[in-house]
């Protein structure tokens, strides 16, 4: 693995009782249940919403009777990946014209990965408003790839004042995965990596916090 693998680059935050969440969802809790001093061991009790952090939607997220993450095989949560850069685009929308031109990259890959810069805000109120999205245009343009799901630097797939979630059910509707809160995309260019995004094993689950990583060859690297 050594001799494939030269660089892995964590794309996910840290998840900490003073993180950024969605609004109105509750903040993460850590709570010491053991302690080595007095009970000889270190354990902690772990409370988060399925969707805490860098995390994945299942379509069970937004549709109902849609599949849960313990219903989709392992080979869903990684593959080839390509990232493309979308920063300095003038508008709030991302639409199919902007896309246009990655074609060629994004065709024959697993993951397409979208670097608004976004994640510059992480921690600051500006990261829950204004956010680029996808255009319903542009996002049924990419329903024509063969993805296994599309990963973004920003909070959520949809505005954060959408009541139907028109992107999330575009891509959850034909059980692509949506990833949502990644960062350290700029580390990545412009070549393709291998992506990983494993949930928990949690039943039932409509979302799960992930490991997100991107794993680099040594040719990337030159």
């Amino acid at each position: 693995m050594d001799d494939i693998f030269q660089q892995a680059v964590d794309l996910s935050h840290p998840i900490g009782p003073d993180m950024p969440v969605y609004p109105g969802t509750d903040q993460p809790c850590l709570t010491h249940i053991a302690q080595i001093p007095s009970d000889g061991f270190q354990e902690k009790k772990i409370l988060i919403t399925s969707h805490t952090g860098t995390h994945l939607d299942a379509p069970a997220h937004i549709l109902q009777g849609a599949k849960t993450l313990d219903l989709l095989p392992i080979n869903r949560f990684y593959g080839t990946g390509i990232c493309i850069g979308l920063k300095f685009l003038p508008g709030k929308f991302i639409e199919m014209e902007d896309l246009m031109p990655f074609k060629q990259q994004i065709h024959g890959n697993d993951f397409l990965l979208l670097n608004t810069g976004w994640s510059k805000y992480w921690g600051r109120k500006r990261y829950f408003r204004d956010y680029p999205v996808l255009s319903p245009a542009a996002a049924d343009w990419l329903i024509q790839f063969d993805l296994k799901g599309v990963g973004m630097d920003t909070v959520s797939a949809d505005l954060m004042n959408s009541h139907d979630y028109p992107i999330h059910k575009a891509f959850l509707g034909q059980d692509r995965l949506i990833i949502e809160n990644l960062t350290n995309l700029d580390l990545l260019g412009a070549q393709r990596f291998l992506f990983v995004c494993f949930p928990l094993p949690l039943q039932d689950a409509d979302g799960s916090p992930v490991r997100a990583v991107a794993l680099l060859n040594d040719q990337r690297q030159k």
